[in-house]
């Protein structure tokens, strides 16, 4: 059997930071002395994937300079439009040559166990076609925007503001990204379509995850590290 590929979801413009994207993919600022990015492929790498794919769009150029040499990494290019999480994801295929699938986003800081190994554990393909990494919101640290989904007693997803936050980590299933228009598109429309088959999962995550999506999220993460 093919083992799981991981996708690093890098291609975003980073407008919550500011005047920090402006000459740079938000993925290349430094974070606890590194590169956020390295956060994401630190995650990727100790959970043995089968291969490592990372897309861009703004300043591609940097990110393909700075994942050159690395041979456990393929870089795929979004141009001439940026094309959403779930549209990188389908563009990324012929590189990640699986048909099950990790995502990380790459604005991301972990304090705990192996994110991808903590999906992995908890994964029955027989039964879900998505499964999402979660917090509670009390240790999702930097986090602005409430919560995200909300699981039943079996694990099962629903949209839900107050509950549980999704931490950009999940598996999913390649075949899940079929069937839509050329272009653009986003991971809520294949999640929708996933909870409406009672088919897309939640599992906690152990540890603290940082937010590092906006300025702030930057030093919180830096003292998470540090002190959780």
């Amino acid at each position: 059997m093919t083992p799981p590929a991981c996708m690093i979801l890098a291609a975003g413009f980073g407008t919550r930071m500011g005047a920090l994207t402006q000459t740079r993919p938000k993925p290349l600022i430094p974070v606890a002395g590194r590169p956020l990015i390295d956060h994401a492929l630190e995650q990727a790498r100790g959970a043995g994937v089968g291969r490592i794919v990372v897309n861009g769009h703004y300043h591609a150029n940097q990110m393909r300079s700075y994942l050159n040499g690395m041979s456990d990494v393929a870089f795929s290019e979004e141009q001439p439009e940026i094309l959403d999480s779930a549209g990188g994801i389908r563009h990324a295929l012929p590189l990640l040559e699986a048909r099950t699938i990790f995502t990380l986003n790459a604005d991301a800081v972990w304090s705990g166990p192996n994110a991808l190994a903590a999906l992995a554990a908890a994964w029955t393909p027989e039964t879900m076609d998505v499964l999402a990494l979660m917090v509670p919101q009390s240790r999702a640290v930097g986090r602005q925007a409430g919560g995200d989904f909300a699981r039943d007693a079996q694990g099962r997803l629903s949209w839900d503001k107050a509950g549980e936050v999704y931490t950009g980590a999940q598996i999913l299933k390649a075949q899940l990204l079929q069937g839509y228009p050329e272009g653009p598109f986003s991971l809520h429309e294949v999640w929708r379509a996933a909870m409406a088959g009672g088919r897309m999962f939640g599992t906690p995550y152990p540890g603290h995850w940082a937010d590092v999506g906006h300025p702030e999220g930057i030093g919180l993460a830096e003292e998470m590290v540090t002190h959780v």
